[in-house]
């Protein structure tokens, strides 16, 4: 069944991608660390070429050629489901985010959306077709296998105030679950849990500022973190145990920043 193929609850994460300026060397990169297999197909319009990252028939994530002239700072984007692209835009403005692109037709990605949320951090809005519902996030049913995206944390100055935007606009019960007065936020719908919030004041940076992380699911933390320096990629967090998993944060060669985690619930 391909990702396509799962309709999720509206505010859901659905799918991760990533525009990069070096198409060939990235698949080259997450193809050997994730096992990746590659399908092209048509993007959105104002873009070029665009693949889809595939697991065992499962398509997993979306990479995208920028054009040259374009350097923007690369990065994973989490994309949140909508019934409604154009509706869910107009929440967003009213609610003090920016959408900055679309909504617009994205071939076989529907209707999609980029924005910003008050704090600047981007996402994405897809709109899903008519298939058959279900919760959780980009992957498939069942156990997560290596590679596969398996959550998705915002990393935020503020939790508590970023929070009442994403409510606004989706819908999510907020409950706060950071630890020893750490200030993190769990949404949920329906009673599931589908992303974390998490406010780190001064750490975020001034740089990057706030930005949503994707983890991906992979056998061996401490391999994997050994094989993102092997393949040109950064180690920017080593390996460290957390009460879901063991995780990592590295970068690509390119500089996008993600997570790789070992779940405990494996």
């Amino acid at each position: 069944m391909t990702e396509a193929a799962i309709r999720r609850t509206p505010g859901t994460p659905c799918w991760v991608s990533l525009m990069v300026h070096g198409l060939g060397t990235t698949q080259d990169f997450y193809g050997a660390l994730f096992g990746w297999k590659f399908v092209r197909v048509a993007g959105p319009e104002p873009l070029g070429a665009y693949v889809r990252g595939v697991l065992d028939g499962q398509e997993v994530a979306g990479i995208g050629q920028l054009a040259p002239e374009r350097r923007l700072p690369l990065a994973w984007t989490t994309y949140l489901a909508t019934d409604d692209a154009d509706a869910t835009a107009e929440a967003i403005r009213c609610c003090g985010g920016t959408v900055g692109v679309g909504p617009l037709d994205a071939g076989v990605n529907g209707r999609v959306a980029l924005a910003s949320d008050p704090a600047g951090a981007v996402f994405g809005v897809r709109q899903q077709g008519k298939a058959r519902t279900g919760g959780g996030t980009a992957v498939a049913e069942g156990v997560p296998g290596h590679g596969t995206p398996v959550w998705n944390e915002l990393l935020t100055h503020e939790a508590a105030w970023v929070g009442t935007f994403y409510r606004s606009v989706f819908g999510y019960d907020v409950e706060a679950t950071g630890r020893d007065g750490a200030d993190v936020l769990t949404l949920r719908l329906d009673g599931q849990a589908v992303a974390t919030l998490h406010g780190v004041g001064e750490g975020l940076g001034r740089v990057r500022g706030a930005y949503w992380m994707t983890y991906f699911e992979v056998d061996d933390t401490d391999a994997a973190a050994l094989r993102v320096a092997e393949l040109g990629g950064h180690v920017i967090d080593p390996p460290w145990e957390t009460p879901t998993g063991r995780v990592a944060t590295v970068t690509d060669p390119e500089g996008a920043v993600f997570s790789v985690v070992r779940s405990t619930a494996r």
